[in-house]
């Protein structure tokens, strides 16, 4: 079997080779024996493969993965042989309030990911695809689709009419937009790019603003919306966070989901009090969610925006490629 795997005597992209692994086991009572088809790219990926984050020798990456159930163990009612299914970022956490606070059971970081052609895990590692999609579309899901879906529904009870900011136009943040649009919100979003703008423009955004030419844009999109927006994905972390306090209406709502500007920073507290905003952070989601994510893709009928497809032996290329910026929404890794 191939599988895509660190080599930590090599420092960042250059461990990243193609190897020969272990066939996948038979599924045992309780397990699935899945044939990967797709991954895609997440920031985390990234940090795990360059080092930034733990890794260890021989590790399989990826921490998304989508495929087909190619048999069932025994007890497994919930897939069958044939079944379209993607991977859960939190396999462990199967429902109800959060019970993770690290990723040491997180495939392609504390354990091995899908950066491979087969697996056998227990079935509360996959859920079901949605309907119809390909097998890239659905590689999305596992951790940026969730995580756009459980900052706009889960958390803020997202409903038609609201005013949504999101930053970026990264994975999450376009996953966001569809999602948000679909359901009937307004949206503003910001970038440093002015095509990534029109680009979003086209999708669907209700306001643009470029952050590299406007440095009060908080404030810009606050008169945008009137007294703020209701909701703010924040992806930047410390960076940004004052400006999206700014954008914010009274009693809004902001999920911190990245951290992409440091790990730590300057808070405007008396602010955030004063504005009576509920900041709350957030780490993708439980299975639960993501079965619901699922039923939501359905009948939201939407699908990702995939900015380019690599194969599995050209991954440090696709790392490359996220590293740079250039892209806009996700990428996928076809296996």
């Amino acid at each position: 079997m191939k599988a895509m795997v660190i080599d930590d005597s090599k420092k960042g992209l250059q461990g990243l080779k193609l190897n020969n692994v272990e066939e996948a086991s038979a599924p045992q009572a309780g397990e699935i024996t899945v044939r990967l088809k797709a991954s895609s790219l997440n920031y985390h990926d990234y940090g795990v493969v360059s080092g930034g984050a733990s890794s260890a020798q021989g590790r399989i990456p990826l921490a998304d993965g989508a495929g087909v159930i190619e048999a069932v163990g025994e007890g497994v009612s919930e897939f069958k042989p044939g079944d379209a299914v993607v991977s859960c970022f939190f396999p462990d956490w199967l429902k109800g309030a959060p019970e993770v606070a690290d990723f040491a059971q997180t495939p392609g970081d504390g354990i091995d990911g899908y950066a491979r052609d087969m697996v056998t895990v227990p079935a509360r590692y996959f859920t079901k695809a949605p309907a119809g999609w390909a097998h890239t579309e659905a590689a999305t899901i596992t951790t940026a689709g969730l995580t756009a879906w459980r900052a706009l529904v889960v958390e803020s009870k997202l409903k038609a009419g609201d005013k949504v900011l999101l930053l970026g136009t990264g994975g999450v943040s376009i996953y966001a937009l569809k999602i948000a649009k679909a359901m009937g919100a307004q949206v503003a979003i910001t970038s440093s790019s002015d095509a990534k703008l029109k680009k979003a423009k086209a999708l669907g955004a209700d306001f643009t603003v470029n952050y590299k030419q406007d440095e009060e844009w908080g404030r810009t999109v606050k008169k945008w919306a009137g007294k703020g927006v209701d909701l703010v994905v924040e992806v930047g972390g410390p960076g940004t966070l004052a400006q999206s306090i700014d954008a914010c209406r009274i009693g809004g709502n902001i999920v911190l989901i990245g951290v992409l500007t440091g790990v730590e920073g300057k808070v405007p507290t008396a602010t955030l009090m004063q504005k009576q905003i509920t900041l709350s952070g957030i780490v993708v989601g439980s299975r639960q969610m993501q079965n619901e994510f699922v039923r939501g893709l359905e009948g939201l009928k939407i699908t990702p925006e995939i900015d380019k497809t690599f194969p599995l032996d050209a991954l440090a290329e696709a790392f490359k490629y996220e590293e740079s910026g250039e892209h806009f929404g996700k990428i996928a890794i076809e296996i």
